[in-house]
């Protein structure tokens, strides 16, 4: 496990990195997230293997802006309302791929969804807008023990594992804020599948 500092990241060599098949630890808005190019066949089987996740639990990814939630999902009304009150920020939406994206098993859901939501992290943005792809964003921490806040944490949980990220984005200890919140959208209606640091109601 590499570690990087964050305010000595070059965000073109980490980026490299992501583009061969990286896996990275890294601060968002909420806790530290693991993560790797949500497009990338092999990076994606190996964090659920680092997790030690279950494949029919897919995974979050997060995006840089709307420009790119509209190449990946088809566009709405609802999502359109979602979108204007709560992006950038902690809400992440659940919504079917547009037609002809084909993206991996473990992001993809077996519904043919995808769970997303738009960053408000200024370097997850800048390492997103540069890779060009959207980024998975689960917790960076083994299924069942606690997500974590600091970068003591994710060395201490890896340091035995056969499985370790590749590297870490060092932020220092984050603010302590719940998940993000889930909803997901379909045929025209929204449910609300989390409630996280973002509280929202079914007339939201």
């Amino acid at each position: 496990m590499k570690m990087i500092k964050q305010d000595e990241i070059k965000i073109n060599e980490v980026v490299r990195a992501i583009k061969d098949g990286a896996t990275i630890v890294y601060p968002t808005e909420t806790t530290y997230g693991l993560g790797c190019d949500a497009t990338n066949k092999e990076a994606v089987k190996k964090i659920f293997s680092i997790k030690k996740r279950q494949k029919h639990k897919p995974v979050l990814v997060i995006m840089s802006d709307l420009n790119m939630v509209m190449t990946y999902v088809g566009w709405s009304a609802e999502l359109e309302e979602l979108a204007s009150k709560y992006w950038p920020g902690p809400l992440t939406v659940v919504s079917e791929l547009s037609e002809g994206v084909d993206l991996p098993e473990g992001v993809v859901g077996k519904d043919n969804t995808l769970a997303f939501r738009v960053t408000k992290h200024p370097l997850v943005s800048d390492i997103i807008k540069e890779l060009g792809k959207p980024l998975v964003s689960t917790s960076a921490n083994i299924s069942s023990m606690a997500s974590p806040y600091d970068v003591a944490a994710v060395k201490d949980m890896f340091k035995d594992a056969d499985q370790k990220p590749d590297l870490i984005i060092d932020a220092g200890t984050l603010p302590h804020h719940l998940p993000s919140t889930i909803v997901k959208l379909q045929n025209g209606s929204k449910e609300v599948l989390r409630q996280g640091e973002l509280i929202i109601d079914h007339n939201d």
